[in-house]
């Protein structure tokens, strides 16, 4: 049976008559090469459904070497990496506590259960995290803080810092600079780092850990604008809170805003409205500081007020006991002491304590605290009482010595030091030791009386030499090179019987400009009464620049 033919199709896709079918616009508007990568049709669209390709085998190298060898194909940036992340024990499964930034593109986040994570990812770099090494970590990093860049620092939850930057910033050229300087810094300990700078600590945790910059500063007063857009995790609530939040469909921080306090509070809890007024400056959020050093202290508050000088001595006692035990039991030395004595009138009295060496011998701090009782004022009597050691130094154990043994150790003279300091002042005992200079009153300085010397000068020096060299007057010399034959000095005539001399020294113009041309020519002369003195010369008698030939005595021989 014949099949009919229709020979008018309508509107068929593919027409008879040829020509293109309805809505291939890139067909009759142009090439498909003048089109858009993105707007250009696939190949079955356009009718073709291979395309040729390059081998993916490389051509063999002819006999002749005529052969060209293919270049292999580039590699994609993060080819020979893979995501890593840290898992940690919570109850009886493992959760991800960190992840690297290729695993958070690739949906990984902390928080989430390991299983799940090695069921997205199977190729992953997994370690085992490690919160206590992470810790001690952040306090070094604290430490450090506090000894270069502010006196206030704490650390912020497990992966941060507090830095409090009121009135240190000027020292590291503001506060843009002081934070590029920071991550420069962590960036050399191999740490990534977000700051931000903010009037609240809360502002400020949630600007760095949200914001998505490297350097986020803003003023004080715009908190509240500037945490807005952020979503309501950057404010540090609770899980379930923010379980609480999704369900009425709170996601940002603003919208929080409109809401009245108390069915807030009744939702969320009590705890993300303080968080809220944290955030805003609208409620103080303190911050415990890390303290590089805990003083060892010990204190006693008394039943009745004390006057007497026995009463004092014996509460003194007590505590030197207690600070040496806990000294001892901290290795350390006590170098510097301070007892606070309270008064009945809310007065305090500090009674400064210093040694020449470290030390926890009790004997010994309780004989100097009772040379310096006397200088204590009770009035109407001390009611509290605390030693603390400011200063101290590592003292570990000693070796004993024994008067049996031939080679026994010299005998300690720190306990005389400090009795003699004690009585005459601390700068009043000292020893002299040589330092590199030219210039003779600069070439020796005062030491602590037990530290060692660093040597002394290869010429001969007076053993008096004067802080300030004395100018004389009415002295007869013969220029450019002769002693003086007489001078004045202290209003005492001296007439001069025997010299030697001079010893030219320049002025350390390294140092100073003003001794560009300085020069002094220095004279060991000897009186007719016996005495020795050193005198010098300004100037060398020729240039004028050198020195206005004025003279004047700078030490003493013998």
């Amino acid at each position: 049976m014949p099949i009919a033919i229709d020979d008018d199709p309508g509107a068929c896709s593919v027409p008879r008559g040829g020509g293109w079918r309805p809505g291939a616009r890139w067909a009759r508007d142009g090439t498909v090469e003048d089109l858009p990568a993105h707007q250009r049709p696939t190949m079955r669209e356009m009718g073709r459904r291979s395309e040729t390709a390059p081998s993916p085998f490389r051509p063999a190298r002819g006999d002749e070497g005529g052969a060209a060898v293919m270049p292999p194909p580039a590699l994609p940036p993060l080819w020979d990496r893979r995501p890593r992340i840290l898992i940690a024990r919570d109850g009886q499964r493992d959760i991800v506590s960190a992840a690297c930034p290729l695993a958070q593109e690739l949906g990984l986040a902390p928080g989430m259960a390991a299983a799940h994570a090695r069921a997205l990812v199977p190729d992953l770099d997994v370690g085992n995290a490690e919160p206590q090494a992470d810790a001690a970590w952040l306090d070094r990093l604290a430490l450090h803080a506090v000894r270069h860049w502010t006196p206030t620092a704490a650390v912020a939850g497990r992966d941060g810092l507090w830095l409090d930057l009121s009135g240190t910033t000027h020292l590291f050229g503001g506060e843009p600079r002081f934070c590029r300087r920071l991550v420069a810094f962590l960036q050399r300990l191999g740490v990534t780092a977000q700051i931000a700078v903010a009037g609240t600590p809360g502002a400020a945790h949630a600007l760095a850990r949200f914001a998505g910059r490297p350097i986020t500063i803003i003023d004080s007063g715009t908190e509240t604008q500037e945490i807005a857009a952020l979503p309501l995790a950057a404010l540090r609530v609770t899980a379930e809170a923010l379980t609480a939040a999704a369900r009425f469909g709170i996601e940002r921080i603003a919208d929080l805003y409109p809401m009245p306090r108390g069915p807030l509070a009744r939702r969320l809890g009590l705890g993300t409205v303080t968080r809220l007024d944290q955030a805003r400056g609208l409620a103080p959020e303190p911050i415990v500081p890390v303290a590089p050093f805990e003083v060892p202290t010990a204190e006693r508050r008394l039943m009745e007020p004390i006057a007497t000088p026995e009463a004092i001595t014996l509460v003194i006692g007590d505590l030197v006991d207690e600070l040496t035990q806990t000294l001892a039991r901290r290795g350390l030395g006590l170098r510097a002491a301070a007892l606070v004595c309270v008064r009945v009138d809310a007065a305090e009295q500090i009674v400064p304590l210093g040694t020449s060496r470290a030390t926890r011998d009790a004997k010994h701090l309780k004989r100097m605290f009772a040379m310096r009782i006397e200088t204590i004022e009770p009035g109407l009597g001390i009611e509290a009482m605390r030693l603390a050691a400011p200063q101290v130094e590592p003292l570990g154990a000693q070796s004993l010595t024994s008067d049996l043994i031939a080679d026994a150790h010299a005998p300690d003279i720190a306990p005389l030091v400090d009795q003699l300091a004690g009585r005459v002042g601390e700068h009043g005992l000292f020893r002299l030791t040589g330092h590199e200079s030219d210039v003779p009153e600069r070439a020796v300085r005062a030491q602590a009386p037990l530290a060692a010397p660093q040597g002394w000068p290869g010429w001969k020096r007076p053993a008096r030499l004067l802080v300030r060299p004395e100018r004389l007057s009415g002295v007869v010399a013969l220029l450019p090179d002769h002693p003086p034959r007489r001078f004045t000095w202290r209003r005492q005539d001296y007439r001069i019987v025997a010299g030697d001399g001079p010893e030219r020294i320049h002025g350390e113009w390294w140092l100073r400009r003003t001794e560009m041309w300085a020069v002094r020519d220095y004279f060991k002369v000897e009186a007719d009464t016996g005495e020795r003195f050193w005198i010098f010369r300004r100037g060398d008698g020729v240039e004028a620049d050198t020195g206005d030939l004025s003279w004047y005595m700078h030490g003493v021989f013998g």
